[in-house]
């Protein structure tokens, strides 16, 4: 790829997401990444793996999922534009804690964990910008959890939607549901009654 264009690509990302990212520190995780296009259903990842490489996704979207004990696929996370990937060795894992599929072709920005750990620690933006970014983790851990807690499906649907809802329009409805932990069936049903109202 085109460095130039890559730059270009990354500091849109980060302007977009309001990171302010310097073009400096924009060159150096460059000059230690790597990018892969993966074509959809390709596994980016499985559960197991060493961690020792994360990514960004540049464009498309990914999910991530785990089998449970009863053979069910439940979709964990799904990360487009300017997010994370395959990244439980940038929080400490040594393991991949999830198995990673692209859901569209995706191109992703990979690179070493040490080497943007380094690179982080050695940058105060770069560190700020970690520290936000874990914050979000957290609150979006939190919300996940308090969404099973408190609310009921239509209304775990209904928050997706507006925290998500260009996703919404890109992601199987299978995997949705999953997400929601609903069949697609439930999901389906939830949908028709919300277009009913006008308000899906």
């Amino acid at each position: 790829m085109d460095k130039n264009y890559l730059i270009q690509q990354l500091k849109e990302l980060s302007d977009g997401y309001g990171l302010g990212i310097s073009e400096q520190a924009i060159e150096k995780v460059i000059s230690f990444s790597r990018f892969k296009v993966y074509s959809k259903g390709e596994m980016l990842a499985r559960s197991g793996d060493k961690s020792t490489t994360a990514g960004v996704v540049l464009n498309g979207v990914v999910r991530s999922y785990y089998i449970d004990k009863d053979g069910n696929d439940i979709t964990q996370y799904f990360a487009a534009e300017g997010n994370w990937c395959v990244d439980s060795g940038m929080v400490g894992f040594d393991e991949m804690q999830a198995s990673w599929e692209a859901i569209e072709d995706t191109t992703v920005m990979l690179f070493d964990v040490k080497d943007m750990k380094d690179l982080i620690y050695s940058d105060e933006q770069l560190k700020n910008i970690w520290i936000n970014a874990l914050e979000s983790g957290m609150r979006y851990k939190i919300y996940r959890e308090n969404g099973f807690l408190v609310e009921n499906a239509t209304e775990r649907y209904m928050s997706f939607r507006k925290a998500y809802p260009k996703l919404a329009e890109r992601v199987p409805l299978r995997y949705i549901a999953t997400y929601l932990g609903i069949t697609p069936e439930s999901l389906s049903r939830i949908r028709c009654a919300l277009k009913e109202k006008n308000t899906d």
